[in-house]
Protein backbone atom coordinates (compact mmCIF):
# COMPACT_ATOMS: atom_id res chain seq x y z
CA UNK A 1 0.00 0.00 0.00
CA UNK A 2 1.30 3.39 -0.96
CA UNK A 3 2.60 5.65 2.50
CA UNK A 4 0.19 7.77 1.87
CA UNK A 5 -2.80 6.19 2.18
CA UNK A 6 -1.68 4.06 4.80
CA UNK A 7 -0.90 6.64 6.41
CA UNK A 8 -4.55 8.36 5.78
CA UNK A 9 -6.54 5.57 7.12
CA UNK A 10 -3.83 5.29 10.63
CA UNK A 11 -4.77 8.74 11.54
CA UNK A 12 -8.33 8.22 10.58
CA UNK A 13 -8.23 4.89 12.97
CA UNK A 14 -6.26 7.10 15.83
CA UNK A 15 -9.26 9.95 15.22
CA UNK A 16 -11.67 7.84 15.81
CA UNK A 17 -10.32 6.79 19.16
CA UNK A 18 -8.98 9.73 20.09
CA UNK A 19 -12.48 11.10 20.05
CA UNK A 20 -13.74 8.92 22.47
CA UNK A 21 -10.82 9.23 24.89
CA UNK A 22 -12.68 9.28 28.59
CA UNK A 23 -10.61 12.64 29.54
CA UNK A 24 -12.14 14.30 26.58
CA UNK A 25 -15.99 12.59 27.07
CA UNK A 26 -16.29 12.24 30.42
CA UNK A 27 -15.74 15.57 32.60
CA UNK A 28 -18.17 17.57 30.79
CA UNK A 29 -21.04 14.90 31.94
CA UNK A 30 -20.02 14.91 35.63
CA UNK A 31 -23.11 16.17 37.99
CA UNK A 32 -22.59 18.07 41.08
CA UNK A 33 -21.33 16.63 44.38
CA UNK A 34 -24.47 15.24 46.53
CA UNK A 35 -24.91 15.64 50.47
CA UNK A 36 -24.88 12.60 51.05
CA UNK A 37 -21.86 10.28 50.13
CA UNK A 38 -20.29 9.52 46.05
CA UNK A 39 -19.96 6.16 45.57
CA UNK A 40 -18.40 5.11 41.73
CA UNK A 41 -18.99 1.79 40.11
CA UNK A 42 -18.34 0.29 36.31
CA UNK A 43 -17.04 -2.23 33.83
CA UNK A 44 -15.80 -2.23 31.04
CA UNK A 45 -12.56 -1.92 28.68
CA UNK A 46 -12.68 1.70 29.13
CA UNK A 47 -13.99 2.01 32.67
CA UNK A 48 -10.38 2.36 34.31
CA UNK A 49 -9.68 5.56 32.38
CA UNK A 50 -12.99 6.22 33.11
CA UNK A 51 -12.98 6.49 36.47
CA UNK A 52 -9.11 8.10 36.21
CA UNK A 53 -10.59 11.28 34.71
CA UNK A 54 -13.51 11.03 37.11
CA UNK A 55 -11.03 11.65 39.65
CA UNK A 56 -9.08 14.47 38.09
CA UNK A 57 -12.40 16.49 37.70
CA UNK A 58 -14.25 15.88 40.77
CA UNK A 59 -14.33 18.48 42.91
CA UNK A 60 -15.17 16.24 46.53
CA UNK A 61 -14.76 12.83 48.31
CA UNK A 62 -15.21 9.41 46.45
CA UNK A 63 -14.66 5.88 46.74
CA UNK A 64 -15.95 2.94 44.34
CA UNK A 65 -14.81 0.22 42.75
CA UNK A 66 -14.84 -0.31 39.24
CA UNK A 67 -13.60 -3.67 36.71
CA UNK A 68 -11.69 -3.68 33.24
CA UNK A 69 -9.77 -6.29 31.25
CA UNK A 70 -6.43 -7.31 32.42
CA UNK A 71 -3.82 -5.08 30.21
CA UNK A 72 -6.36 -2.57 30.37
CA UNK A 73 -6.04 -0.53 34.11
CA UNK A 74 -4.83 3.02 34.60
CA UNK A 75 -3.49 4.32 38.17
CA UNK A 76 -6.47 5.75 40.59
CA UNK A 77 -6.06 6.98 43.91
CA UNK A 78 -9.70 6.60 45.64
CA UNK A 79 -11.19 4.18 43.06
CA UNK A 80 -10.09 0.60 42.97
CA UNK A 81 -9.19 -0.95 40.12
CA UNK A 82 -9.90 -4.87 39.61
CA UNK A 83 -8.80 -6.17 36.34
CA UNK A 84 -10.45 -9.80 34.76
CA UNK A 85 -10.94 -11.82 31.82
CA UNK A 86 -12.41 -10.81 28.27
CA UNK A 87 -14.61 -12.16 26.77
CA UNK A 88 -15.00 -15.59 28.27
CA UNK A 89 -15.46 -14.76 32.21
CA UNK A 90 -13.35 -15.69 34.97
CA UNK A 91 -13.43 -15.78 38.99
CA UNK A 92 -11.64 -11.93 38.98
CA UNK A 93 -14.90 -10.84 37.50
CA UNK A 94 -17.11 -12.76 39.70
CA UNK A 95 -15.39 -11.76 42.86
CA UNK A 96 -15.53 -7.90 41.75
CA UNK A 97 -19.30 -8.30 40.48
CA UNK A 98 -20.03 -9.67 43.87
CA UNK A 99 -17.90 -6.90 45.99
CA UNK A 100 -20.06 -4.59 43.39
CA UNK A 101 -23.28 -5.01 45.03
CA UNK A 102 -21.79 -5.10 48.50
CA UNK A 103 -20.15 -1.86 47.85
CA UNK A 104 -23.94 0.16 47.19
CA UNK A 105 -25.89 -2.02 49.78
CA UNK A 106 -27.57 0.40 52.62
CA UNK A 107 -27.33 3.50 50.30
CA UNK A 108 -29.86 6.21 50.97
CA UNK A 109 -31.71 8.74 49.04
CA UNK A 110 -28.47 12.09 49.58
CA UNK A 111 -25.87 8.96 48.24
CA UNK A 112 -24.87 9.36 44.48
CA UNK A 113 -23.69 6.53 42.43
CA UNK A 114 -21.85 7.40 39.48
CA UNK A 115 -22.00 4.49 37.23
CA UNK A 116 -19.31 4.20 34.36
CA UNK A 117 -19.94 1.48 31.82
CA UNK A 118 -18.07 0.57 28.29
CA UNK A 119 -18.13 -2.22 26.18
CA UNK A 120 -16.88 -5.41 27.36
CA UNK A 121 -18.67 -5.20 30.76
CA UNK A 122 -21.08 -8.40 30.51
CA UNK A 123 -17.96 -10.32 30.65
CA UNK A 124 -16.57 -8.67 33.17
CA UNK A 125 -19.39 -8.91 35.88
CA UNK A 126 -20.21 -12.13 35.35
CA UNK A 127 -22.20 -12.92 38.75
CA UNK A 128 -24.44 -15.97 37.77
CA UNK A 129 -28.34 -15.69 38.28
CA UNK A 130 -29.03 -18.24 41.40
CA UNK A 131 -28.65 -21.89 40.85
CA UNK A 132 -25.95 -21.00 38.10
CA UNK A 133 -21.85 -21.23 38.14
CA UNK A 134 -19.15 -19.73 36.77
CA UNK A 135 -18.91 -22.88 34.83
CA UNK A 136 -22.40 -22.80 33.19
CA UNK A 137 -21.81 -18.80 32.63
CA UNK A 138 -18.72 -20.01 30.76
CA UNK A 139 -20.20 -22.27 28.83
CA UNK A 140 -22.62 -19.67 27.64
CA UNK A 141 -20.24 -17.13 26.56
CA UNK A 142 -18.18 -19.65 24.98
CA UNK A 143 -21.37 -20.99 22.80
CA UNK A 144 -22.37 -17.44 21.92
CA UNK A 145 -18.86 -15.81 20.85
CA UNK A 146 -19.03 -18.54 18.35
CA UNK A 147 -22.68 -18.87 17.28
CA UNK A 148 -22.81 -15.85 15.07
CA UNK A 149 -25.75 -14.08 17.12
CA UNK A 150 -26.01 -10.51 16.64
CA UNK A 151 -24.64 -8.28 20.46
CA UNK A 152 -27.52 -7.63 20.89
CA UNK A 153 -28.89 -11.35 21.22
CA UNK A 154 -25.63 -11.85 23.07
CA UNK A 155 -26.38 -9.69 25.47
CA UNK A 156 -30.23 -10.48 25.91
CA UNK A 157 -29.25 -14.11 26.90
CA UNK A 158 -26.55 -13.03 29.35
CA UNK A 159 -28.78 -10.33 31.39
CA UNK A 160 -31.28 -13.05 32.17
CA UNK A 161 -28.93 -15.71 33.28
CA UNK A 162 -27.57 -12.72 35.59
CA UNK A 163 -27.69 -11.59 39.33
CA UNK A 164 -26.50 -8.11 38.22
CA UNK A 165 -27.60 -7.29 34.71
CA UNK A 166 -30.51 -6.10 33.47
CA UNK A 167 -30.88 -3.49 36.09
CA UNK A 168 -30.24 -5.64 38.80
CA UNK A 169 -27.24 -3.56 39.97
CA UNK A 170 -29.52 -0.63 39.83
CA UNK A 171 -32.12 -1.95 41.77
CA UNK A 172 -29.37 -2.70 43.99
CA UNK A 173 -28.71 0.91 44.74
CA UNK A 174 -32.13 2.44 45.48
CA UNK A 175 -32.72 4.68 46.82
CA UNK A 176 -29.85 6.53 46.37
CA UNK A 177 -29.47 8.81 42.62
CA UNK A 178 -27.65 6.76 40.22
CA UNK A 179 -25.56 8.77 36.80
CA UNK A 180 -24.64 6.39 34.27
CA UNK A 181 -22.31 7.47 32.12
CA UNK A 182 -22.01 5.37 29.17
CA UNK A 183 -19.33 4.69 26.24
CA UNK A 184 -21.42 3.02 23.17
CA UNK A 185 -20.09 -0.14 21.71
CA UNK A 186 -23.40 -1.01 20.47
CA UNK A 187 -25.37 -0.97 16.98
CA UNK A 188 -28.34 1.73 17.57
CA UNK A 189 -26.82 2.48 21.31
CA UNK A 190 -29.19 0.78 23.41
CA UNK A 191 -28.03 1.24 26.83
CA UNK A 192 -29.67 -2.24 27.61
CA UNK A 193 -27.13 -3.62 25.48
CA UNK A 194 -23.94 -1.93 26.63
CA UNK A 195 -22.73 -4.33 28.81
CA UNK A 196 -25.82 -5.61 29.16
CA UNK A 197 -27.42 -3.17 30.92
CA UNK A 198 -26.71 -3.59 34.85
CA UNK A 199 -28.07 -0.19 35.38
CA UNK A 200 -31.24 0.49 33.23
CA UNK A 201 -34.26 -1.35 32.82
CA UNK A 202 -34.80 -4.32 30.21
CA UNK A 203 -37.82 -4.91 28.17
CA UNK A 204 -37.32 -8.28 26.97
CA UNK A 205 -38.19 -11.27 28.20
CA UNK A 206 -36.92 -14.99 29.19
CA UNK A 207 -39.04 -16.08 26.43
CA UNK A 208 -36.26 -13.87 24.29
CA UNK A 209 -33.69 -15.56 25.93
CA UNK A 210 -34.86 -18.81 24.77
CA UNK A 211 -36.07 -17.77 21.83
CA UNK A 212 -32.43 -17.13 20.62
CA UNK A 213 -30.59 -19.97 22.02
CA UNK A 214 -33.18 -22.23 19.83
CA UNK A 215 -32.21 -19.56 16.58
CA UNK A 216 -28.51 -20.50 17.04
CA UNK A 217 -28.57 -23.92 18.54
CA UNK A 218 -26.67 -23.37 21.67
CA UNK A 219 -26.85 -25.54 24.41
CA UNK A 220 -27.44 -24.67 27.07
CA UNK A 221 -26.64 -26.02 30.69
CA UNK A 222 -29.54 -27.64 32.28
CA UNK A 223 -30.17 -25.20 35.17
CA UNK A 224 -29.66 -21.95 32.89
CA UNK A 225 -32.67 -24.05 30.69
CA UNK A 226 -34.65 -24.26 33.89
CA UNK A 227 -33.96 -20.70 34.88
CA UNK A 228 -35.48 -19.43 31.52
CA UNK A 229 -38.27 -21.83 30.94
CA UNK A 230 -39.44 -21.22 34.69
CA UNK A 231 -39.33 -17.15 33.95
CA UNK A 232 -36.97 -17.12 37.73
CA UNK A 233 -34.34 -15.47 35.08
CA UNK A 234 -36.66 -11.96 34.39
CA UNK A 235 -34.83 -9.00 34.92
CA UNK A 236 -35.94 -5.55 36.01
CA UNK A 237 -37.85 -3.25 33.42
CA UNK A 238 -38.54 -0.17 32.26
CA UNK A 239 -40.88 1.46 34.63
CA UNK A 240 -39.52 -0.11 37.74
CA UNK A 241 -39.86 2.06 40.88
CA UNK A 242 -36.08 1.32 41.99
CA UNK A 243 -35.27 2.93 38.37
CA UNK A 244 -37.03 6.39 39.13
CA UNK A 245 -33.86 8.28 40.17
CA UNK A 246 -31.33 6.85 37.37
CA UNK A 247 -30.38 9.29 34.56
CA UNK A 248 -28.05 8.07 31.48
CA UNK A 249 -25.86 9.68 29.16
CA UNK A 250 -24.22 8.74 26.00
CA UNK A 251 -20.48 10.26 26.73
CA UNK A 252 -19.26 8.91 23.45
CA UNK A 253 -20.68 6.54 20.52
CA UNK A 254 -19.78 5.29 17.12
CA UNK A 255 -21.45 8.01 15.01
CA UNK A 256 -18.84 10.33 17.24
CA UNK A 257 -15.43 8.22 16.02
CA UNK A 258 -16.71 8.45 12.67
CA UNK A 259 -17.34 12.40 12.85
CA UNK A 260 -13.59 12.74 13.90
CA UNK A 261 -12.27 10.18 10.65
CA UNK A 262 -14.66 12.28 8.30
CA UNK A 263 -13.01 15.74 9.88
CA UNK A 264 -9.20 13.84 8.97
CA UNK A 265 -10.19 12.50 5.45
CA UNK A 266 -11.06 15.76 4.73
CA UNK A 267 -8.20 17.30 5.60
CA UNK A 268 -6.31 15.04 3.62
CA UNK A 269 -8.51 15.50 0.48
CA UNK A 270 -10.65 12.92 0.64
CA UNK A 271 -14.84 13.19 0.37
CA UNK A 272 -16.09 11.33 3.26
CA UNK A 273 -19.11 9.13 2.59
CA UNK A 274 -20.56 7.50 6.26
CA UNK A 275 -22.52 4.55 5.36
CA UNK A 276 -23.53 3.92 9.46
CA UNK A 277 -22.68 3.84 12.42
CA UNK A 278 -24.72 0.17 13.62
CA UNK A 279 -24.00 -2.12 10.17
CA UNK A 280 -24.49 -5.64 11.78
CA UNK A 281 -24.38 -9.29 9.54
CA UNK A 282 -22.19 -12.01 9.29
CA UNK A 283 -18.45 -9.95 8.63
CA UNK A 284 -17.98 -11.72 5.35
CA UNK A 285 -20.90 -10.75 3.91
CA UNK A 286 -20.46 -7.19 4.69
CA UNK A 287 -17.02 -7.40 3.06
CA UNK A 288 -18.51 -8.89 -0.06
CA UNK A 289 -20.97 -5.67 -0.22
CA UNK A 290 -18.36 -2.97 0.86
CA UNK A 291 -16.29 -4.20 -1.86
CA UNK A 292 -19.24 -3.56 -4.54
CA UNK A 293 -20.04 -0.13 -3.07
CA UNK A 294 -16.24 0.13 -3.52
CA UNK A 295 -16.33 -0.91 -6.94
CA UNK A 296 -19.22 1.66 -8.06
CA UNK A 297 -17.44 4.57 -6.69
CA UNK A 298 -14.34 3.91 -8.80
CA UNK A 299 -16.08 2.95 -11.86
CA UNK A 300 -18.95 4.99 -12.13
CA UNK A 301 -18.27 7.95 -9.57
CA UNK A 302 -21.59 6.94 -7.47
CA UNK A 303 -22.77 7.90 -4.89
CA UNK A 304 -19.52 9.87 -4.97
CA UNK A 305 -16.51 10.69 -7.07
CA UNK A 306 -12.85 9.51 -5.83
CA UNK A 307 -10.84 10.22 -4.18
CA UNK A 308 -13.15 9.37 -1.15
CA UNK A 309 -13.23 7.28 1.84
CA UNK A 310 -16.66 5.17 2.97
CA UNK A 311 -16.83 5.49 6.82
CA UNK A 312 -18.51 2.78 9.12
CA UNK A 313 -19.41 1.31 11.82
CA UNK A 314 -21.25 -1.62 14.20
CA UNK A 315 -20.32 -4.54 14.97
CA UNK A 316 -20.19 -7.61 12.38
CA UNK A 317 -20.21 -11.27 13.76
CA UNK A 318 -18.64 -14.40 12.86
CA UNK A 319 -19.91 -17.83 12.71
CA UNK A 320 -17.01 -19.87 13.60
CA UNK A 321 -16.45 -23.10 11.78
CA UNK A 322 -12.51 -23.69 11.20
CA UNK A 323 -9.64 -23.85 13.74
CA UNK A 324 -7.96 -20.11 12.73
CA UNK A 325 -8.06 -17.26 15.23
CA UNK A 326 -10.80 -15.71 14.03
CA UNK A 327 -11.58 -11.83 14.41
CA UNK A 328 -14.32 -10.46 13.09
CA UNK A 329 -12.69 -7.25 11.44
CA UNK A 330 -10.06 -8.76 9.90
CA UNK A 331 -13.03 -11.33 8.52
CA UNK A 332 -14.46 -8.50 7.00
CA UNK A 333 -11.13 -7.65 5.38
CA UNK A 334 -9.99 -11.05 3.79
CA UNK A 335 -13.46 -10.76 2.41
CA UNK A 336 -13.08 -7.80 0.96
CA UNK A 337 -9.94 -8.08 -0.38
CA UNK A 338 -11.21 -11.44 -1.54
CA UNK A 339 -14.13 -9.87 -3.19
CA UNK A 340 -12.18 -6.48 -4.56
CA UNK A 341 -9.92 -9.26 -6.52
CA UNK A 342 -7.06 -6.92 -7.18
CA UNK A 343 -9.39 -4.06 -7.89
CA UNK A 344 -6.50 -1.23 -8.18
CA UNK A 345 -7.02 1.88 -6.38
CA UNK A 346 -8.66 0.56 -3.40
CA UNK A 347 -7.27 0.25 0.21
CA UNK A 348 -8.94 -0.23 3.50
CA UNK A 349 -8.24 -0.64 7.58
CA UNK A 350 -10.55 -2.47 9.89
CA UNK A 351 -9.67 -2.32 13.22
CA UNK A 352 -11.75 -2.94 17.05
CA UNK A 353 -11.47 0.96 18.65
CA UNK A 354 -10.31 -0.78 22.03
CA UNK A 355 -7.52 -2.21 19.84
CA UNK A 356 -8.28 -6.02 20.54
CA UNK A 357 -10.36 -7.62 17.17
CA UNK A 358 -11.85 -10.66 18.37
CA UNK A 359 -9.13 -12.48 21.28
CA UNK A 360 -6.12 -11.43 19.60
CA UNK A 361 -4.65 -8.37 21.15
CA UNK A 362 -4.42 -7.23 17.36
CA UNK A 363 -6.95 -4.68 16.66
CA UNK A 364 -7.18 -4.98 13.18
CA UNK A 365 -5.28 -5.13 9.71
CA UNK A 366 -4.93 -2.80 6.40
CA UNK A 367 -5.92 -4.25 2.97
CA UNK A 368 -4.25 -3.22 -0.67
CA UNK A 369 -4.91 -4.24 -4.33
CA UNK A 370 -1.63 -6.39 -3.93
CA UNK A 371 -3.10 -8.26 -0.80
CA UNK A 372 -3.88 -11.16 -2.75
CA UNK A 373 -1.14 -11.36 -4.74
CA UNK A 374 1.47 -10.79 -1.89
CA UNK A 375 -0.45 -13.74 -0.16
CA UNK A 376 -0.48 -16.17 -2.88
CA UNK A 377 3.90 -14.88 -3.75
CA UNK A 378 4.16 -16.70 -0.13
CA UNK A 379 1.79 -19.90 -0.81
CA UNK A 380 -0.82 -18.64 1.18
CA UNK A 381 -4.31 -19.03 -0.29
CA UNK A 382 -7.01 -16.63 0.70
CA UNK A 383 -9.98 -18.54 0.05
CA UNK A 384 -8.51 -21.16 2.55
CA UNK A 385 -7.72 -18.96 5.30
CA UNK A 386 -11.31 -17.20 4.82
CA UNK A 387 -12.80 -20.98 5.15
CA UNK A 388 -10.88 -21.91 8.42
CA UNK A 389 -11.87 -17.98 10.02
CA UNK A 390 -7.33 -17.58 10.09
CA UNK A 391 -7.87 -14.15 8.85
CA UNK A 392 -5.67 -12.65 11.98
CA UNK A 393 -2.68 -15.50 10.86
CA UNK A 394 -3.35 -14.33 7.02
CA UNK A 395 -2.91 -10.59 7.77
CA UNK A 396 -0.02 -11.59 10.50
CA UNK A 397 1.86 -13.39 7.35
CA UNK A 398 1.58 -10.46 5.03
CA UNK A 399 2.98 -7.86 7.76
CA UNK A 400 -0.12 -6.01 7.52
CA UNK A 401 -2.09 -6.38 10.89
CA UNK A 402 -2.62 -3.30 12.79
CA UNK A 403 -1.31 -3.51 16.53
CA UNK A 404 -2.27 -0.76 18.66
CA UNK A 405 -2.49 -2.05 22.50
CA UNK A 406 -5.47 -1.38 24.67
CA UNK A 407 -6.67 1.76 23.54
CA UNK A 408 -8.65 2.58 27.07
CA UNK A 409 -11.90 3.12 25.27
CA UNK A 410 -14.86 0.90 23.06
CA UNK A 411 -16.63 2.46 20.18
CA UNK A 412 -16.70 -0.84 18.48
CA UNK A 413 -15.51 -1.78 14.80
CA UNK A 414 -14.66 0.90 12.60
CA UNK A 415 -13.68 0.65 8.75
CA UNK A 416 -12.41 2.63 6.38
CA UNK A 417 -12.18 2.22 2.50
CA UNK A 418 -10.38 4.54 0.86
CA UNK A 419 -10.95 4.92 -3.21
CA UNK A 420 -8.70 6.79 -5.50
Amino acid sequence: MPRTAREVLRNMFAAAVAAAQPERCVPPHLPAPPQGRTIVIGAGKASAAMAQALERHWPGELSGLVVTAYGHAVPCERIEIVEAAHPVPDGAGLAAARRMLELVHGLDADDLVICLISGGGSALLPLPAHGLSLDDKQAVSRALLRSGATIAEMNCVRRHLSAIKGGRLAAACHPARIVNLLISDVPGDDPADIASGPTVGDATTCADALGIARRYRIELPGAARELLESGAGETVKPGDARLERVSTTLVATPQIALQAAASIALGAGYTPVLLGDSIEGEARDVGKVMAGIARQVRRHGQPVAPPCVLLSGGETTVTVRGNGRGGRNVEFLLALALALDGEPGVHALAGDTDGVDGQEEIAGAFVSPDTLARARSLDIAPRDRLDDNDAHGFFEALGDALVTGPTLTNVNDFRAILVL
